[in-house]
Formats: C-alpha cells, sequence, structure tokens
C-alpha cells in the first residue's frame, strides 16, 4: 500500500473525546497499511470560540470540497447564541443524502440480548423537520416545518434498495408515519412501493413507525435493510445500536453525489475527556467504511477483523467491560495497541467481516409535469379575546368572507376543528387556520387572496401566516383536518 498514491482524506478530531478516539483511529488505520494522506481541520467548538457560528471555517470548508472524503469526530454545538449544528450544516450544505448505520451483534463477547441481530439504517439526511425552520407565531404557539420532497424520497429510497442489492441483503422495510402525515410521510411510502416493484429479488415491507420502532427494539432478528426520514431514522439507529451492546460501538456514513463524511454516532461525552478511557470503536468503524468509500476495501477488512479478534480475546473499554467475560480493561490508546496487534488476524467466534466495492450511484426519474390550480387558503389568525369562543372568530371572520367574496368553510385549532360544531372540550390556544374557498367555487387567484387578507387586517384580525390551498392534476395538495 506504501507505494500507492495516497488518497487525501480530511479529518476534523471534533470536541470532547474526540480528539483521542480519532488519534487511536489514524493509528490503527495507518498501521493497517491504508493509502491515505491525512489533511487537518478544524470544525466545532474552536471554530465557535472563533466567532464562526457554523462552527465551519471557510478554510475546512475549502479542504472537505476539494478533497471529498472527510473522517470527523463528534462535535459540541454551543446551545442557544443562534449556533448551528455542524453535522447537519454539512450533511445539507455538501449534499450528504444518505446516512448509513450498520448494526451488528457482537455476542457473547459485547452484552446484549439479541446476540443475531444485523441491521442497517439507511436514513434520509437532509429533508423532514431537520431542516429546522422554525417560528414563533404567537405568545403560545411556536412551529416546525416538516419538508418532504419527492426526489429527497426517491434518491434515499433507491439507495437502499441498491445498498441491498450490492451487499446481499434480503429484505428492505421502510418505516413512516402516513396514517397520520398522509401528505409528507404519504408521498415516502407511496414512492417506496414504487421503486421496489424494480427490485423483484428483494423483499419489500411497510410498517408503521411506532409498531415498527417496537418490533426493531424487541426482535430487530426479524429486520435487515431499514429505509426511513431523517428524525425517525435518527432515533430508530441509536436504537439498533444500543440494543445491540452500546451506542459507543457505531460508526456512520453520510453519503452525497461527490462528497462522503465519516463519524461515529456517540456525542463528545465531555465527562470522560481527557481521561483516556473513551471507546475509539465507532470512530474506528466509521473509518473501515471510509475505506470501503476510497477503493481500499482489504485495508477495511484487515481493521475490522483484527477489532473483532481484540474483542473476542477480551481486551475491552470501559463501557463493554463485563467481569467474568472480558479479560482486560483497557484504556484507548492500549485498545489501540491491541487492535494493532492483531492486524492480519482472523475473529475465531464471529463471523468474520468482508467488504467489497459497490457502486452506490442513483438515478432519479424525470420530473413529471402536473396542473396545478389555486383553490383556496388557509389563513392563520392571532386571537385571544374574551374566552376564546370559536363561534365569536368564527362569525365574525365568516361576515368579513363573505363581504369579500369567500366562504369560510371552517377553523381549526392545533390541527381540530372547533368552527363550525366544534366540542365545548376542544382546549383551545391563541392560534387558529382558517380554511376559505371563492364563493363562485372557481379558482383562485392571487389578487383575490390579498383582497381577502386586506379584509381581514381591516376588521381587527392578525394575520400571522397563510398557506395556499392546491389542487394538483385533480387531486387536493392539503390535508383535511381532524373532525372535517
Amino acid at each position: 500500500m506504501a507505494s500507492e498514491l495516497r488518497i487525501p482524506v480530511t479529518v476534523a478530531e471534533g470536541d470532547g473525546i474526540g480528539p483521542e478516539i480519532t488519534a487511536a483511529t489514524r493509528r490503527i488505520v495507518d498501521a493497517a497499511g491504508a493509502a491515505i494522506a491525512w489533511v487537518p481541520i478544524t470544525v466545532g467548538n474552536a471554530a465557535y470560540l472563533q466567532g464562526e457560528t457554523s462552527g465551519v471555517p471557510e478554510a475546512a470548508w475549502q479542504a472537505i470540497r476539494v478533497h471529498r472524503v472527510m473522517l470527523k469526530g463528534p462535535v459540541l454545538t454551543p446551545q442557544g447564541g443562534g449556533y448551528k449544528s455542524v453535522n447537519v450544516t454539512l450533511r445539507k450544505s455538501l449534499g450528504l443524502f444518505a446516512n448509513v448505520r450498520e448494526t451488528r451483534a457482537l455476542a457473547p463477547y459485547v452484552p446484549t440480548r439479541h446476540p443475531g441481530m444485523d441491521v442497517v439504517i439507511v436514513r434520509e439526511n437532509e429533508e423532514d423537520l431537520y431542516a429546522g425552520i422554525e417560528h414563533r407565531q404567537t405568545a403560545e404557539v411556536f412551529q416546525s416545518l416538516k419538508l418532504i420532497s419527492r426526489p429527497g424520497t426517491e434518491r434515499i429510497v433507491r439507495y437502499a434498495f441498491a445498498y441491498a442489492r450490492a451487499y446481499g441483503r434480503s429484505k428492505v422495510t421502510c418505516m413512516t408515519k402516513d396514517n397520520i402525515m398522509k401528505l409528507t410521510d404519504g408521498t415516502f411510502h407511496r414512492v417506496f412501493d414504487e421503486v421496489a416493484v424494480e427490485y423483484p429479488e428483494i423483499t419489500a415491507e411497510h410498517m408503521i413507525v411506532d409498531i415498527g420502532a417496537a418490533k426493531l427494539a424487541d426482535t430487530p432478528e426479524d429486520f435487515d435493510v431499514v429505509v426511513t426520514l431523517n428524525l425517525y431514522g435518527d432515533v430508530l439507529s441509536d436504537v439498533t445500536a444500543q440494543i445491540a451492546g452500546s451506542v459507543g460501538l457505531g460508526g456512520s456514513a453520510n453519503v452525497g453525489e461527490s462528497v462522503a463524511m465519516f463519524e461515529a454516532i456517540h456525542g463528545t461525552a465531555p465527562d470522560i475527556a481527557g481521561r483516556g478511557i473513551a471507546n475509539p470503536s465507532g470512530m474506528l468503524m466509521a473509518a473501515t467504511q471510509m475505506l470501503v468509500h476510497v477503493g481500499q476495501p482489504e485495508v477495511a477488512e484487515r481493521i475490522a477483523n483484527a477489532w473483532l479478534r481484540t474483542l473476542e480475546d477480551g481486551v475491552h473499554t470501559g463501557d463493554v467491560y463485563r467481569a467474568g467475560t472480558s479479560r482486560e480493561r483497557v484504556g484507548t490508546e492500549s485498545f489501540a495497541d491491541a487492535v494493532i496487534e492483531r492486524l492480519g488476524e482472523m475473529p475465531r467466534q464471529l463471523t468474520p467481516v468482508h467488504y467489497r466495492e459497490a457502486d452506490l450511484q442513483v438515478h432519479l426519474s424525470p420530473p413529471v409535469p402536473v396542473t396545478k390550480v389555486l383553490r383556496g387558503v388557509d389563513v392563520f389568525v392571532d386571537w385571544s379575546e374574551g374566552d376564546r369562543a370559536p363561534a365569536v372568530i368564527g362569525d365574525r371572520l365568516a361576515a368579513v368572507a363573505t363581504a369579500a367574496g369567500w366562504t369560510l368553510k371552517m377553523i381549526t385549532n392545533r390541527g381540530v376543528r372547533v368552527y363550525p360544531d366544534g366540542f365545548p372540550e376542544t382546549h383551545c390556544t391563541d392560534h387558529w387556520r382558517c380554511r376559505l374557498f371563492p364563493t363562485d367555487a372557481a379558482p383562485a387567484r392571487f389578487a383575490q387572496v390579498l383582497e381577502l387578507l386586506a379584509a381581514v387586517d381591516g376588521a381587527g384580525l392578525e394575520v400571522i401566516k397563510t398557506e395556499h390551498l392546491y389542487d394538483f392534476d385533480g387531486e387536493p395538495g392539503y390535508s383535511l383536518a381532524q373532525g372535517e
């Protein structure tokens, strides 16, 4: 390997235990003969302290975009002050649409109730609630926008099936909450069903995420590859890592069309930082994913199998040490030494790791033209007069709407219809969604919407937001309210 062209990889040691586990991981990777040229960069707390609110200085951006591969330690995001998460910033800015977390049980050497589990979580990495678009709209109500795009969904679903085919996996499970969120999660489910047809050799199934999570925690052996939305994937990947034995053992790949970032899934663990006792395994497993990505799968195999042999030999860091099973309790550097000593050896009981390069490029379907017609508008109002009786605001707004050529169909509060014919038991906040359509049932014009809003404002009602109600190819592009 030493004679080969070395591939430049940007490396950020991160915060907390990051410098310790990154140094140990680099030492193992180098000892294994990887053709890697490390390019150190700084992200995280040191950048925040220098006034960089994104946590990523310009020099780091340049290095990442030039070299296109990054190994990153855990990073601290300061609370408050408008600081953005480095992880989210990197993933979204660089188009790292797929987060891949491979979780395999290591029983009996790492305690787990599920010795047969071998699960891969493929998580959409850019959209969903992690778009981070939030607003405070009234004194009582805060909003976070959940954004799901068809291209983003198709890309992650195709990646999950391509991954399953490339690595000999037999089943892909999609998890959503489309029984409630019929447009956003419903789109994810529909695209999954469409793409699944192209992979007839792979079993495709869908589960509602709540029962799916319960089954995943109870019988992970029944799952193979799971593909899901950003928030659900974040939760499920930590669940699988923990029930396999320890979150500290998990690594993850964040893959885009041209850039990839590899990291441990755990945090900065400030309570043990600087003590030399952190487990570098999560970072090391991320590094093996990185080596496969850059075309050095044989080096990744040497490292992963030496790591398995180390665990078999009972050389454990404190987080997985167990009296009676473990032979030696070691710190970060001693664990790295033990893995290096076993390079070239194979596990005796655990299944050896075999990696291979795979083409996981995905190609999206061309955009499909749609006919889009504006039918109405949801007008959101901040109102707290009197005892917040829905009939008061409803009758008042209905009169305004009629005079402006609109019909008030309903008012909801926190998604529940309260006017007309709401229930007195429904608790109401100061945040009201008012759904209106042109009285003549003709397509609405934007100028009409502006006239309506002016009339509502003139009546002393505070408009805080609007959402246009469109039909797409004759189908409503908006959800019904509870009780509608």
